[in-house]
């Protein structure tokens, strides 16, 4: 684990030769930020002369600093301005992202289910043709000009009837709209067949699934009744692997176009880091999403099985993205999908647009959650604490709400505000700040505030832990493990997903 920030232990700057900076100590070397997010890693001997004054010009450690923007007389205002325009390049565009839970029906009982699943009797829960096309009208009125419809539940295919729907009805109305469209599906794929299948991929609809590791650890914590397969985990291998060679037959690049698995991270998972990894290359997914445990659905009441401590969280974290590393020098592809957006953040100076790690965060003005009755949520989050008896994320119903009385939201309002880190006290002198993001629904939930106490928060600590790690392996990556952190930042277009502004 890195060692506590120890800033008494440092010489204090002076303020006559440096421009605005935040710092970090991380291990032996100290992380130095600029207002725009450009960095440099010092040690301590060259941090001393930095806080000192002593940088001559044209010493490989003023070069540093002035190519991070950290000088007071070499400061490059047009550029700091640039970077801070690129990174908030996203605000201002309107909600790509728009979920539709399609049912809350589901054949599989999650011990974590953020969802809040219901029943496979439960059919008052299916979303009705008639609420699908209001939706859609009300999504196809957004100002992004690309726009992706992600169907989730419950299990979306319990209802494949509506997405067929959702899906014809969204391509004919998009004729007229001109919008660049993309459908995902989330699914545990237990219930997928031949003829499901080839109408998802001749519509090009990205399909992601859950594997929560090894086979045992899979079908304990996501399990699924005999009538439908003796294992959850196999069914989702199985098709997966269907799936990926479906795409192979079509000449896809397998790099780009696969299954996307997702892992939910709970307690039993922590020692085996090892197996989880092995288990997606394996599997051939090139990206591995080590997420920790979510505050919503039965989480919420399951904690004391399945939680665990944010430092053990950490440590796993770091065993399993090590490890990781070395199989990419071993010539296997994968990547962690939250190094990948940190690290496109601090290498590149863009930002991904990941909803819940960017500022402001994506809740409402980024992306939008349609329950199955219509009713209208800032963001999934938000429609997740509505089935724990929370309207607070709530802003109307498709049946009754304008697009504009939506985003005008004063909700919508609230958690933007709340969204930027520069107005909270513990991420104003954070290194990190310009990195990093915090969904305002997550400090709703566990501290009952939009503006999160940072200290006290278990997101901040995941986040600050991983950037944490990261900047270690920069301060002290050899050139072939460089090579490979620079890699994850790599963004290449799907375009084999898009519907054209045509509706083709």
């Amino acid at each position: 684990m890195s060692a506590r920030v120890d800033l008494l232990a440092l010489p204090r700057p002076k303020s006559d030769h440096a421009a605005p900076f935040r710092m970090r100590r991380v291990g032996d070397h100290v992380v130095l930020t600029s207002v725009a997010g450009r960095y440099a890693i010092l040690d301590r001997d060259e941090f001393a002369r930095f806080a000192a004054g002593d940088v001559p010009e044209g010493t490989p450690l003023f070069e540093r600093l002035k190519a991070a923007n950290l000088l007071r007389d070499h400061f490059d205002v047009p550029a700091a301005a640039d970077m801070l325009r690129a990174r908030r390049a996203f605000v201002g565009a309107g909600p790509n992202l728009h979920i539709l839970v399609v049912t809350l029906r589901c054949n599989t009982s999650c011990v974590y289910c953020h969802a809040s699943r219901a029943n496979m009797n439960a059919t008052h829960t299916d979303m009705t043709p008639e609420i699908a096309e209001k939706c859609v009208d009300f999504i196809l009125q957004s100002t992004n000009p690309s726009v992706t419809i992600e169907f989730q539940g419950g299990e979306p295919l319990v209802a494949f009837d509506v997405m067929k729907h959702t899906i014809e009805y969204a391509l004919e109305q998009n004729r007229s709209v001109g919008k660049e469209l993309e459908f995902t599906l989330v699914s545990n794929l237990s219930l997928m067949d031949e003829e499901k299948l080839a109408y998802l991929v001749d519509k090009r609809v990205q399909i992601c699934t859950s594997i929560d590791g090894p086979p045992d650890i899979h079908d304990e914590v996501r399990k699924l009744p005999k009538a439908y397969g003796e294992s959850g985990h196999d069914l989702a291998v199985e098709w997966t692997r269907k799936i990926n060679a479906r795409y192979r037959e079509m000449g896809l690049d397998e790099t780009l176009y696969h299954v996307e698995a997702l892992v939910t991270t709970t307690r039993a998972l922590l020692p085996r880091w090892k197996e989880l990894v092995d288990t997606y290359v394996e599997l051939g997914c090139r990206a591995l999403f080590l997420r920790p445990l979510d505050p919503f659905g039965f989480a919420d009441k399951t904690g004391d099985r399945i939680e665990y401590p944010r430092e053990a969280y950490l440590e796993y974290y770091r065993h399993a993205v090590d490890y990781m590393i070395e199989r990419n020098k071993e010539g296997v592809e994968i990547l962690e999908r939250y190094a990948a957006i940190f690290l496109t953040k601090i290498l590149r100076g863009e930002d991904p647009n990941f909803l819940d790690i960017r500022q402001p965060a994506g809740a409402g003005i980024g992306q939008l959650a349609y329950n199955y009755d219509g009713a209208i949520f800032t963001c999934d989050e938000g429609r997740m604490l509505h089935e724990m008896g929370d309207d607070s994320f709530r802003l109307g119903h498709v049946d009754e709400t304008s697009y504009r009385d939506v985003i005008g939201h004063e909700t919508v309002r609230a958690t933007v505000i709340a969204g930027q880190l520069a107005g909270q006290p513990d991420c104003e002198s954070c290194a990190y700040q310009l990195y990093c993001g915090i969904p305002p629904v997550h400090s709703h939930k566990t501290q009952g505030t939009l503006f999160e106490r940072m200290r006290e928060s278990t997101l901040c600590q995941v986040h600050k832990g991983i950037q944490d790690y990261l900047f270690e392996k920069l301060a002290t990556a050899d050139a072939e493990t460089r090579q490979v952190l620079e890699r994850w930042t790599t963004i290449r277009p799907r375009d084999h997903f898009l519907h054209a502004p045509t509706g083709g």
